[in-house]
């Protein structure tokens, strides 16, 4: 009769002896895809964060080269630097682009540009005018410090 509850007893502790590395096994694996997952979204943030600065570069180079307004390139960058998160870092190493995007970031665009007053919009032109010719000289300075910008 001992016997019999002895083989049971023995039978029961295997089988939940079985259960438990079962069980560890599968918090290893689960473990172990938690890491790797890990990785992979470091890599893709790394991925887009080297994307948007190599946007950042190519768009100060195109102020520089002339493919692209002042003002154009200015509200590119600081908007790419707003999706970094960077535009606290960047501001004291770029005091004129931010000084210009801050006259000019509220301005409309487009269909938005296109239906205000035409009074309006020759006041929007002269601001942007009068703060692009006062700071350009200093945001193409900037820009080509931009070019080699590694975040």
């Amino acid at each position: 009769m001992y016997t019999v509850f002895i083989i049971l007893a023995l039978l029961i502790i295997t089988a939940l002896s079985a259960y438990a590395i079962h069980l560890l096994l599968q918090v290893k694996r689960q473990k172990q895809q938690a890491i790797q997952a890990k990785k992979e979204q470091e890599i893709i943030a790394k991925e887009r964060l080297n994307k948007l600065l190599d946007d950042i570069r190519y768009i100060a180079q195109a102020m520089l080269e002339d493919r692209c307004e002042v003002s154009e390139g200015v509200i590119r960058i600081a908007k790419l630097f707003e999706i970094l998160g960077l535009t606290e870092q960047a501001t004291p190493d770029y005091p004129s682009l931010f000084e210009h995007y801050n006259v000019i970031k509220e301005h409309p665009i487009k269909e938005q540009r296109k239906s205000l007053p035409k009074q309006q919009r020759m006041q929007l032109d002269y601001l942007r005018m009068r703060s692009e010719s006062k700071l350009t000289v200093a945001i193409l300075n900037e820009a080509k410090h931009l070019t080699q910008y590694q975040g």
